[in-house]
């Protein structure tokens, strides 16, 4: 008998210009692959097993999507976002994120108008609105520099096999 886990993690960035108060998509792109970071791991197991206290979940109330602007390559030892000044954190959508079916669960964060206008070059999904908090996850993209006023999503899917 072989022991096997695999993961996978799909990246879709939507980036919407406004135009005339309205918000028109303009370009959609997919990545996939990241780190999943030990201090995400270890936080997970705490959660299945509740052995000290009450641990924050990574539910909607607790969960958030950094971006910054560090092309430091991701490694499992890290705790966040590498970016110096340039990061910010966005919280969850309405109804984020989804899980219970397909082994999977989706986290998806808006970063509205004035809000990430940096390069992005790296993500995070965490349970704190900054690096304090436990982070599942990291990898570095390079989705180019958000202008002021855009809107630009991600949605970020984690898949355990």
């Amino acid at each position: 008998m072989k022991d096997s886990g695999n993961h996978s993690t799909v990246v879709v960035t939507r980036k919407y210009k406004i135009i005339n108060g309205q918000k028109v998509l303009y370009e959609t792109t997919v990545d996939k692959g990241n780190v999943l970071l030990n201090e995400g791991i270890n936080h997970l197991w705490t959660l299945a097993t509740d052995d000290v206290g009450t641990p924050t979940p990574y539910d909607e109330a607790n969960s958030f999507i950094g971006v910054g602007d560090s092309a430091t390559a991701a490694l499992a030892a890290q705790t966040g976002l590498q970016a110096i000044t340039n990061k910010a954190w966005a919280a969850m959508d309405a109804g984020f994120p989804t899980y219970g079916t397909s082994q999977e669960i989706t986290f998806q964060a808006e970063f509205g108008a004035g809000e990430a206008e940096f390069q992005w070059l790296e993500w995070s999904v965490g349970n704190s609105n900054d690096d304090s908090g436990e982070n599942l996850n990291r990898a570095t993209f390079s989705k180019g520099t958000k202008a002021p006023g855009e809107d630009w999503s991600l949605t970020v899917t984690i898949t355990l096999s």
